[in-house]
């Protein structure tokens, strides 16, 4: 097979008859019939699911693939991308803020440059002031952090051979940050510049969004356990003056101490920190706790199409 195009299904009723004729029509432009538009319903609380069965039931080139629940969209992307079998693979977002067609440019990009992904990267990013001022501290901090440098304001879409993709599925982390997996698994890889349309709200709250920055940290750094390390000692060194300064004080100084205030203030900074430490160390443990279980990342409950295999 030529070509998959890869989209997940949340919330997506409004929006999938228009991304079904779009993309199948891109994709015959490039593969003729041989194609498949794979559709992932990740536990969507709309008919999202009963319209992708109805595309399904009236499209050969649509398989939908129904997860049990909601697992979130990284780890649907994933599912996704495991169940296709074409020579290049297409993923993308289904809400139409990420168009079908650009995977014609694309397309000629990956052609020209000889190279195994093309990325969308946004121009400007969109959303309010502190969205896009929130986006680029988080591409800064995880970088200071992990080493890593991800592209700044990448999207959803891009366009992958197939041995970049079966390389990608190659990683079993049940938690699942894809900026991150999609930059190490390496390969020739081009941004493409794009801009990203506005057509709903966004369903990552800033709850979702702090809990993707803690977990894309620890997933891809150890730096907040060796900074434990650090910190201790520092504090250790600050002791250590602060113990030589009362002796000091207690040779050549008649004069007792008072000193309430900052005993008082140092078990309440001290105690922060070690409450602190001790979550730091918690996040990291949970971790390896979910890793060690080996649970699947996903569960599918049901596949439909019309291909044979």
């Amino acid at each position: 097979m030529k070509l998959s195009i890869v989209a997940t299904l949340y919330q997506s009723a409004a929006y999938i008859h228009e991304f079904h004729a779009r993309a199948s029509a891109v994709a015959q432009q490039l593969a003729g019939q041989d194609f498949e538009i794979v559709l992932v319903n990740d536990g969507s609380p709309d008919n999202s699911l009963q319209l992708a069965i109805e595309l399904a039931e009236r499209d050969a080139h649509v398989v939908v693939v129904d997860l049990s629940r909601n697992f979130g969209h990284h780890k649907a992307m994933m599912t996704g991308l495991a169940h296709t079998r074409g020579e290049h693979v297409f993923l993308i977002d289904s809400d139409l803020e990420e168009e079908p067609e650009w995977l014609l440019p694309f397309t000629e990009q990956l052609i020209e440059e000889h190279c195994d992904v093309v990325y969308g990267v946004q121009e400007r990013r969109k959303g309010s002031q502190f969205e896009r001022w929130s986006g680029q501290w988080f591409y800064r901090f995880f970088k200071y952090l992990t080493g890593l440098a991800l592209p700044e304001n990448v999207v959803t879409a891009r366009l992958m051979t197939r041995r970049y993709v079966n390389a990608l599925l190659l990683h079993q982390e049940r938690e699942v940050f894809m900026a991150g997996l999609w930059h190490i698994t390496g390969y020739a890889q081009r941004a493409h510049a794009i801009n990203k349309h506005a057509t709903s709200e966004t369903t990552y709250t800033f709850r979702r969004k702090m809990s993707l920055l803690v977990n894309s940290v620890t997933s891809f750094s150890n730096a907040p356990l060796v900074s434990i390390f650090y910190i201790g000692i520092v504090i250790s060194l600050f002791a250590m003056l602060y113990f030589a300064y009362l002796i000091v004080h207690w040779l050549f100084f008649a004069k007792p101490l008072s000193g309430w205030t900052s005993v008082m203030a140092s078990i309440w900074l001290l105690g922060g920190l070690i409450i602190s430490f001790i979550g730091v160390v918690g996040i990291y443990l949970s971790k390896i706790f979910s890793e060690t279980k080996q649970r699947p990342y996903t569960i599918v409950r049901q596949i439909y199409g019309q291909r044979q295999d």
